[in-house]
């Protein structure tokens, strides 16, 4: 049966992914960057109180995915906490300046995760040779790439998630940007056996006085007073989605 991993952006909807049958969790911070990695303080109250695995992201900034020496090093100092805190692996990706998996780095990140299974997220969809990524990624063990199979949607992308899959076993090929509901059986047809979606919803703020005019944001028009979360029934209806597949 395919693995159902849900992309939670707080404590709170990591524990509602979790009470409605997510199998993993990739733990952000930050929706509108893409997923940043969270604080000390979620990491470890999300350690504490969620019982299925948890694999953080590690990720300094938005924005591309070649990184200065300084920010490299925070990385590596972020892995060391990830792992001091027990959990089972984290999801992080590199690239060099003319857009491939930087080996140097990701061996330092391979050895600092030793233990650690480690998924090579979405910068996978910005490099520019995927069938080379695929191949140096596989002799440097890592375990899985989230991939939209470069296109805006995994749904757009599955001929070539399809074509990674048939490659190997390893890395194993996780689906994931823009899975919901509608789309969810035709990724199963095609036979991935690990999706990623973040089943979210935007709720409204619960404050009740608001500064209209002004913004905290560097994107002016963003709405500061929605939140945004893990909807539990989206979890729940792809879920029984993915169990009724295997039956069929």
């Amino acid at each position: 049966m395919a693995l159902l991993e849900i992309c939670c952006y707080s404590e709170e909807s990591a524990i509602v992914a979790a009470q409605h049958g997510a199998d993993r969790i990739e733990l952000c911070a930050a929706p509108n960057e893409g997923g940043l990695t969270v604080s000390y303080g979620v990491l470890k109250r999300v350690r504490q109180r969620v019982t299925i695995p948890v694999h953080p992201i590690v990720r300094p900034r938005g924005g591309d995915f070649c990184y200065s020496a300084a920010e490299f090093s925070a990385m590596l100092e972020d892995i060391a906490l990830i792992k001091s805190l027990g959990y089972p692996g984290v999801v992080i990706g590199v690239l060099d300046e003319d857009g491939n998996v930087d080996v140097p780095r990701m061996r330092h990140i391979m050895a600092a995760a030793a233990g650690m299974a480690v998924t090579f997220h979405r910068a996978f969809d910005m490099c520019q040779n995927p069938h080379e990524a695929f191949d140096k990624l596989g002799d440097l063990g890592v375990a899985r790439i989230l991939t939209s199979g470069q296109q805006a949607s995994a749904e757009q992308g599955v001929s070539l998630i399809t074509e990674l899959k048939a490659r190997s076993g390893v890395p194993i090929i996780m689906a994931g940007a823009g899975v919901r509901l509608s789309n969810l059986e035709r990724l199963l047809d095609a036979g991935i056996a690990e999706v990623h979606s973040s089943a979210g919803r935007w709720t409204p703020s619960p404050m009740r006085y608001r500064h209209s005019g002004l913004s905290m944001s560097s994107d002016a028009s963003a709405d500061e007073y929605s939140r945004y979360g893990v909807d539990g029934d989206a979890v729940s209806e792809m879920k029984a989605m993915i169990a009724r597949h295997r039956f069929c």
